[in-house]
């Protein structure tokens, strides 16, 4: 059985030695010492040609990979765009309800500062649920605002290494968000629309709380559209808006916003085969570049990108992002074990704090599965979360993965999943049975 190095998710001491070596063996190069530094930024270089590129995945992969020193971590480029990322992404969404804003900037200072992750995502919904009594729409990007301030100053060239990334939101028939785009906020109910006047909106409110002049990579967290999402699982014609905002008013405000060097790149989410086909039809036709990314829901217990989305994705060069990929938590296994747990822990855990939002991924068929792939992990001799990682890496279509920790503790682990040096690629015999579980438990958190 395969044992875990001993040094794995530890801050400093044997891991921070064992990091600065591998950078100085692939470099030739003398790397900084970082044990116990905090701060520590990987110095710039270019790895030799030998230790670059070692693509693992499947044939016909249309991602492009680069070995840089990222502490052990790969860089992919996004669809076709520029955007060179880190295949493991650091989500925000806990970030002012499930963690306060230190415990938020100490995630940061580790997963950018530490370990070299350079992509960070957030949304102007953020942080969620909504129904929280502490929420306000865009109060993760102010707190994400805060610690780029901070971290570039006392690292001026940081910014131009990271690549942020952000999401407005899609159709709410009456919501705050869209008042909150101004400054100071207006907090009355109004609906919130993908139309062009939104669009520059959103971007304007998230520049001024991210405190940066680009959004790198600039999302459309769900459609305007009728779809069904979040839940629903069935569409329904009657459920159609007639008044939808065409996807072509939408990206060309984006394009407007891209041609005055507000936004980068730009991306979808929560989208389906014909959405994402409407918005590359729509791009060819304004002449501007399609969307480089989606991100969707995906996991071992959520599958369904795998199928046509992913054909799709495939012939119009658009990488997925992963979100949830472990099923908020559920794939930790924890809360298979929550007997052997601290009752003040668990009443801490997302679904318990929260028992009516995302219960899909702790419904019985759903931590059915869960323990079949510990099963799987452990036989393996890695812990669930781990494994639940690892395939996504594993998946050719994926460009990165969108991780979310509440705890220092599952951020380490969730970060070393995408290390090839601490958890090399998954066998085609684990690989085999984790598809046999899928088959026989197929998508049991389906949204």
């Amino acid at each position: 059985m395969a044992t875990t190095p001993a040094f794995v998710g530890q801050t400093g001491g044997r891991f921070a030695q064992v990091a600065a070596a591998r950078l100085l063996s692939r470099s030739g190069r003398r790397a900084a010492p970082c044990a116990g530094n905090r701060g520590y930024v990987a110095p710039a270089f270019h790895a030799p040609a030998a230790a670059r590129a070692r693509p693992r995945r499947q044939p016909g992969a249309r991602l492009v990979y680069s070995r840089t020193p990222t502490m052990g971590l790969e860089k992919v480029k996004l669809g076709s765009s520029d955007l060179e990322v880190t295949q493991v992404c650091l989500g925000t969404m806990t970030f002012g309800i499930q963690n306060s804003e230190e415990e938020a900037h100490a995630q940061l200072d580790y997963a950018i500062l530490e370990r070299g992750v350079n992509f960070i995502d957030t949304a102007e919904l953020y942080p969620v649920p909504s129904s929280d009594p502490a929420w306000f729409p865009g109060a993760t990007e102010e707190i994400l605002g805060r610690w780029l301030a901070k971290a570039t100053a006392a690292d001026p060239g940081l910014r131009s290494r990271l690549v942020i990334a952000t999401k407005m939101s899609g159709y709410i028939g009456s919501t705050t968000i869209p008042g909150y785009r101004s400054d100071p906020p207006v907090k009355e109910k109004m609906p919130a629309r993908l139309d062009a006047a939104s669009v520059k909106a959103a971007v304007e409110a998230s520049l001024r709380r991210l405190g940066v002049d680009t959004i790198d990579l600039f999302q459309l967290h769900w459609p305007d559209r009728y779809v069904p999402i979040f839940g629903s699982t069935v569409y329904s014609p009657s459920s159609e808006r007639p008044d939808s905002v065409p996807i072509a008013e939408t990206l060309k405000a984006i394009k407007d916003v891209m041609d005055l060097g507000k936004v980068r790149h730009y991306g979808l989410s929560n989208e389906t085969s014909y959405g994402l086909c409407q918005a590359v039809a729509a791009a060819d036709a304004l002449g501007m570049v399609r969307p480089a990314t989606i991100q969707n829901s995906f996991s071992l217990i959520h599958r369904s990108f795998e199928a046509e989305l992913a054909e799709v994705a495939s012939h119009s060069k658009v990488s997925l992002l992963p979100w949830s990929p472990l099923a908020g938590g559920s794939l930790s296994g924890k809360y298979l074990d929550e007997a052997d747990a601290p009752a003040e822990e668990v009443s801490s855990w997302r679904y318990k704090r929260f028992p009516q939002f995302q219960s899909r991924y702790v419904s019985k068929d759903s931590l059915a599965a869960v323990a079949a792939y510990k099963e799987i992990a452990k036989e393996a001799g890695m812990p669930v979360a781990t494994l639940a990682l690892a395939w996504c890496r594993s998946r050719w279509y994926v460009g990165s993965t969108i991780i979310g920790a509440t705890k220092m503790g599952q951020l380490k682990e969730n970060i070393d999943a995408f290390d090839e040096d601490l958890t090399p690629s998954l066998s085609k015999e684990v690989l085999a049975k984790i598809d046999a579980v899928h088959l026989r438990q197929k998508d049991p958190a389906t949204v």
